[in-house]
């Protein structure tokens, strides 16, 4: 064998064994709870039935090649069976996602092969149901390669998710016909984040003029697709599915399915104080719910959008 041969093997194994190396298991425990919780800045509680207790459930973050060992606990008090449906999962959709009983629990692991933003969301019968009823979340999965020159590092990140909500007692049969259609829920709440349609909004999104701001945007509407734009800015760099691979640039209105999830950067002008609003553009889902605020400026919370703190909740 020559000497070059050997070496490019030498590389070839280096190189796989230091990916072993980077690629982790990660321990991922959801619990079911099905619970009255504010759908909205004043307050009012509606029965919802979530992941961990928060619409949308916790994120979960990992890095491509990861391994995920998952456990799903039903608890005994919950009335419904439910399940989890990863879809950054590779598995069986009639074992690993198969609905369990209250009392019980799921165990399944899957490794995370593509990196991108993914919708997680309960695949009980009917899903419709359980899915405007709160159950979903997301699961970001970092590029192996990390940040690049066309995936570069933001300053800030977020997590923007836009969800149904029904009027409680809404029969199954008809949430997943439209009908009984309430309002759009940004992270669990009509006009979370938008003080200027509702004056009981206490938070927005936060960054220092001239940041690239990163939003990881989950479309969990059982139905209906999301015009996203960004009034007063363009988006900058959008990634279909969150992935680098898949760049569009200078964007000002992106289409996002139901179940599909992208990543959209916003940089904001340098040296002046500005403000976007995140809306769906279309307009009945934006003028009911689906309208975020990003202030730029100088007295931004650095705390926000940082250091794990992606979805903005009212402490």
């Amino acid at each position: 064998m020559k000497l070059s041969t050997k070496l490019l093997l030498g590389a070839m194994t280096a190189f796989m064994l230091n990916q072993n190396v980077l690629a982790k298991e990660v321990n991922v425990d959801i619990t079911v709870q099905e619970l009255e919780i504010e759908i909205d800045n004043k307050g009012t509680k509606q029965m919802m039935w979530t992941f961990g207790g928060t619409i949308p459930g916790p994120v979960v973050r990992v890095k491509q090649g990861d391994t995920v060992n998952f456990n799903l606990i039903n608890l005994k008090s919950n009335k419904q069976s439910h399940s989890m449906d990863f879809h950054a999962a590779q598995v069986d959709v009639l074992d690993e996602f198969s609905e369990i009983k209250p009392g019980k629990s799921k165990n399944y692991t899957f490794k995370a092969n593509y990196p991108g933003v993914f919708i997680y969301h309960c695949g009980a019968s009917a899903m419709s149901e359980h899915i405007a009823r709160g159950m979903y979340g997301v699961i970001i999965v970092d590029p192996k390669d990390g940040y690049t020159e066309d995936y570069p590092k933001p300053d800030r990140e977020y997590v923007n998710v836009e969800g149904d909500l029904f009027e409680a007692g809404t029969k199954p049969n008809d949430i997943t016909m439209g009908k009984g259609w309430k309002a759009s829920l940004i992270n669990g709440k009509v006009f979370h984040y938008d003080p200027v349609h509702d004056s009981d909004a206490s938070l927005t999104l936060e960054s220092k003029p001239g940041e690239r701001v990163r939003i990881f945007f989950v479309n969990a509407n059982i139905n209906e697709s999301v015009a996203f734009h960004p009034i007063a800015g363009i988006w900058d760099r959008v990634y279909d599915n969150g992935n680098p691979k898949n760049i569009k640039y200078g964007m000002q209105t992106v289409d996002v399915a139901p179940a599909h999830g992208m990543v959209f950067d916003l940089i904001s002008p340098k040296g002046k104080d500005t403000n976007n609003a995140l809306v769906n553009h279309r307009m009945k889902r934006a003028l009911n719910g689906a309208i975020t605020v990003l202030m730029n400026h100088e007295d931004y919370d650095g705390k926000k959008g940082q250091d794990g703190n992606l979805v903005l909740r009212e402490e």
